[in-house]
């Protein structure tokens, strides 16, 4: 390692999209990660998160013992979770939260996981990779290692809606006014712009992409021309599924409403990558949807 990195180990909870859609995600986050002395163990074994909108809000019985499975694994290995899925964030640490609030619960849960020779202790946590970048590594460390500044591109943020609800379990301040990805971005030299409804969801949440498509891609058109309304060269944000409705969801687009969207979708670690010198293949975003400007990849 070189002076000043980290020397941590965490383990990456990977969740379905990251792996199977976005590979990039990963390849971006491990070795932003790497640079600063942070290694990545993969959870063998791990599942689906599950889902917090489809299996948390029908089921919770079904739901904590899958989840509560998925921390036991890290706690076997010693170590806290890192994801990149606000979904997998939301379903995990509410999880444990709720495991660690509620006894009865945690008892009712350990009796389905001890048949299958598995226990929830409690002794792990869960955090978000944007949350790591920020608060971990930090802000200064980051700006040291910026090699290609984004000087003249303007950013629209765009959080989702798990990683910031509810707020006394993600302890990341205010909701409204959230701090994290702005700080991200504006560390790289680019301008985070406002732009009019910044924390609407992508579209996709609480089953909507399934349940009704056109309404879910209406939803992220309204995201999309209000970045552009207000200048914005690009999005940058902290969610994999996020990702899949922003970018794929803009050819869904083009294809049901005649329109020709064609507006970059970053995961946060593909944006600071691009900044410290990683190439587009590097970061995954050559295998998307939406194709990156030239302004990003000078």
């Amino acid at each position: 390692m070189t002076d000043g990195d980290l020397g941590l180990t965490y383990a990456y909870f990977l969740g379905c999209i990251t792996p199977n859609r976005y590979p990039g995600i990963e390849a971006a986050t491990k070795r932003i990660f790497k640079e600063f002395g942070i290694e990545t163990k993969e959870m063998v074994g791990a599942s689906c998160c599950p889902a917090p909108g489809v299996f948390g809000s029908f089921d919770m019985h079904t739901w904590l013992p899958v989840a509560a499975r998925n921390l036991s694994i890290a706690e076997e290995m010693e170590l806290e979770i890192y994801v990149t899925c606000n979904g997998c964030y939301g379903s995990l640490q509410e999880a444990d939260h709720l495991l660690k609030e509620h006894p009865k619960l945690k008892e009712r849960t350990n009796k389905v996981l001890n048949e299958f020779g598995r226990e929830y202790k409690g002794t792990t946590k869960v955090n978000h990779s944007i949350v790591i970048l920020h608060d971990v590594i930090g802000l200064d460390k980051l700006k040291e290692r910026i090699t290609k500044p984004m000087n003249d591109v303007n950013v629209a943020v765009h959080y989702g809606c798990h990683f910031l609800k509810p707020r006394e379990v993600r302890g990341h301040g205010s909701s409204e006014t959230p701090y994290i990805l702005e700080d991200l971005v504006k560390v790289t030299g680019a301008k985070e712009v406002e732009y009019k409804d910044k924390l609407m969801c992508c579209g996709a949440g609480g089953g909507n992409r399934t349940a009704d498509t056109v309404q879910s891609l209406e939803w992220t058109r309204q995201k999309l021309v209000n970045a552009l309304m207000a200048g914005c060269d690009c999005m940058v944000h902290p969610c994999a599924f996020c990702h899949l409705q922003l970018d794929r969801g803009q050819a869904e687009m083009n294809k049901a409403f005649g329109t020709n969207f064609n507006f970059p979708i970053l995961f946060a670690t593909q944006f600071l990558g691009l900044a410290l010198g990683l190439s587009e293949k590097e970061c995954g975003l050559d295998i998307q949807t939406t194709t990156m400007p030239e302004k990003l990849l000078k």
